[in-house]
């Protein structure tokens, strides 16, 4: 049975890629940044030589590294850069020193990368221009990463937007969902006339495993569903989940400077190479996760 390290595992994507890693008949192990549970190891991603050890103690076959700094609204900016350029790194300085034998690293990038591009459907060819501090940290960490495609197997993934059972309220659909399931006669949001590639979790984690199966390795990888859909019309599906229409009120303060107005994702790249594909529609998405308050 191969050894998996998966860092935040504890976190809303970690909890559904172990699922689907134990499903598949992998030994899973967690690293967690604080009171780690059985079959889970802790150490703050920052310390190097703390890092070292973690790893070093598992002694992994494959690594997924899931674990970032990701609320784009987070106020402290370095912050960032130290857990998601440097934490990245410490990895993977500590495997190679380590000397150990893995057949693959993962690690997880953001499509915030692309910024807002002018097209229908962005594909991994296309130009970065990160407009927040996030997706800033995270092409710095694709650009440190590739330094060393030639000495470890690793492959980056972009995901797109993706939700599901168990994502924080913070975040925008579990929000909507939330007031819904609350019968709430009024829910107050930015602009709704965004649009994003929303994915459900469960197809986000089937990727990362198949990618982690793959013989493939020094590639970058969008992980999305390939479809767009604005918040308004994430609404309308739910006001007929729930059998009635809420009133939305736009508040000036949640609407975000230089908010991406459209990010719809191109996944052929991951199907032709990999087979990996979604097989949960937003609407399958919204319904369970509606009905599992």
């Amino acid at each position: 049975m191969k050894k998996i390290l998966v860092t935040g595992i504890d976190g809303f994507t970690g909890r559904y890629v172990a699922e689907e890693l134990s499903r598949r008949g992998y030994d899973v192990i967690g690293l967690v940044y604080a009171n780690p549970i059985v079959g889970q190891v802790a150490c703050d991603l920052t310390d190097k030589e703390a890092v070292k050890r973690c790893i070093d103690s598992v002694k992994p076959d494959a690594l997924i590294h899931l674990a970032a700094l990701s609320f784009v609204g987070h106020e402290d900016q370095k912050a960032f850069y130290d857990v998601n350029v440097f934490g990245s790194l410490n990895i993977l300085e500590a495997i190679f020193e380590l000397g150990l034998d893995v057949s693959k690293i993962i690690l997880a990038s953001s499509a915030n990368i692309y910024g807002n591009p002018d097209v229908p459907k962005i594909n991994e060819g296309q130009e970065a221009s990160p407009v927040n501090h996030y997706a800033m940290s995270k092409l710095a960490m694709e650009h440190m990463v590739k330094l060393w495609f030639a000495k470890l197997p690793i492959i980056v993934t972009r995901p797109f937007n993706y939700t599901g059972i168990g994502q924080q309220d913070n975040f925008l659909i579990p929000k909507i969902v939330s007031h819904f399931c609350k019968h709430k006669p009024e829910i107050e949001l930015g602009n709704i006339d965004v649009s994003r590639d929303f994915s459900d979790v469960r197809d986000i984690a089937k990727s990362y495993v198949d990618l982690l199966e793959s013989d493939v390795k020094s590639e970058v990888f969008n992980l999305c569903s390939g479809n767009v859909h604005s918040l308004s019309t994430i609404i309308k599906k739910m006001e007929d989940i729930a059998g009635y229409s809420i009133n939305v009120k736009i508040n000036p303060d949640f609407v975000r400077a230089n908010e991406i107005k459209i990010l719809g994702g191109d996944n052929s790249k991951l199907f032709n190479m990999t087979g990996s594909k979604p097989s949960i529609s937003i609407d399958q998405t919204l319904f369970d996760m509606f009905h599992a308050n």
